[in-house]
């Protein structure tokens, strides 16, 4: 239990350290990236939308 202070230090500097080589995106580097999430998201809900509307479509088809 004594050395639960020095162990914790220790666990603190090493965190810091690997902080320090953290590649942390620029301003212009996070617009970028999230821009092209929503895009992708668009699509893919485009995407799911149409099929989903074809399927029901059919099922309803199917069930008449």
């Amino acid at each position: 239990m004594r050395d639960v202070i020095p162990r914790s230090v220790t666990y603190l500097q090493e965190v810091w350290a690997e902080l320090k080589k953290v590649h942390w995106p620029t301003r212009a580097e996070t617009y970028a990236a999230t821009v092209v999430v929503l895009v992708l998201v668009g699509i893919v809900a485009l995407y799911l939308g149409v099929v989903d509307f074809l399927l029901s479509q059919l099922v309803q088809l199917i069930l008449r």
